[in-house]
């Protein structure tokens, strides 16, 4: 840590550098050990020059966005942890007959399907109420309700290795299921656009709210957790959250970790729970739907730090 804080001197950030940070403050599940360092740049130069500096002194770095869909280790994480919170707002502009919504990367996904309803635009509120940021959905390319944020994405920015700013264009066969370009590649996504149509306000505002209600009734808001802990799988015939339901998995508890009353494919934690027994949970579901079903899950939430 005390490197790392040293590095972090030299570079001279004007926004908040917290040392030895713990990670449960920052995260959905409100689980995690401390970070050597969390930086919360204040701009997009400021996140360029950082960026640029962690590459070429080759520092490791996690890149955190709204804190959903991640696991953080009792240990921590080493290196610098950049944390994007600061780099949020949205905007949008005509495009033809379309209209196309900006939002850098920091801006969570309700404050961009609300500016979205304010201007009357649909095509977004299938991902209103999922606790997450643009960029953490971009990178997850997040999936709700039969929709894929790639189904609507035109184009991402991002910073290079050396914090040069980018831009990707979409393209057919870039993104999958749950899947991006930017998994494989070393780079900070720090706008993305997508393409809206004009819609009824009142239809849209319903469809926000359904998505919201559904999502109380699975658990999701009731303790803290990290959302889908498992990727569902069509070659499975049902939804994962089903299968495990299926085999009375529900309930199912170690320690403060347990498999929600309300949906089998959401782990909360009821009060202090641990990510070692997190981990332990996610292990055991697996090892019984193998032995049951014969199938071999493929987890969704990310396993940051040192394990």
């Amino acid at each position: 840590m005390q490197k790392v804080g040293e590095f972090l001197e030299k570079i001279k950030l004007n926004g908040p550098v917290l040392l030895d940070e713990p990670m449960s403050r920052h995260t959905w599940f409100r689980i995690g050990g401390p970070a050597d360092a969390l930086v919360r740049p204040e701009g997009l130069e400021e996140l360029a020059r950082l960026f640029a500096a962690l590459n070429a002194e080759a520092v490791p770095f996690f890149v955190l966005g709204a804190g959903a869909n991640i696991l953080v280790s009792d240990l921590g994480v080493r290196g610098v942890v950049i944390d994007l919170c600061g780099i949020r707002g949205c905007r949008v502009r005509a495009d033809g007959a379309r209209f196309l919504l900006s939002a850098l990367a920091g801006t969570t996904v309700e404050e961009a399907c609300t500016l979205a309803l304010e201007r009357g635009l649909t095509g977004l509120e299938f991902l209103f109420a999922m606790p997450g940021s643009i960029g953490g959905s971009v990178w997850m390319n997040a999936r709700c309700y039969g929709s894929s944020l790639s189904d609507i994405l035109t184009s991402v920015d991002y910073l290079d290795e050396a914090g040069r700013r980018r831009t990707l264009t979409c393209e057919p066969g870039q993104y999958g299921y749950k899947h991006s370009p930017f998994q494989s590649r070393t780079a900070v996504i720090v706008e993305a656009t997508v393409a809206l149509a004009r819609g009824r306000r009142s239809r849209i505002e319903r469809r926000m709210r359904e998505h919201r209600t559904d999502r109380e009734a699975k658990g999701h808001f009731l303790y803290p957790c990290a959302g889908s802990i498992f990727k569902n799988d069509r070659s499975f015939g049902d939804p994962t959250g089903r299968i495990i339901d299926s085999l009375g998995l529900k309930g199912l508890q170690v320690g403060d970790a347990q498999v929600s009353e309300l949906h089998g494919n959401i782990i909360v934690n009821r009060g202090s729970a641990r990510a070692g027994e997190v981990l332990e949970l996610i292990r055991l579901i697996e090892s019984r739907v193998r032995e049951a079903r014969g199938l071999e899950l493929e987890r969704e939430v990310r396993l940051v730090g040192q394990w």
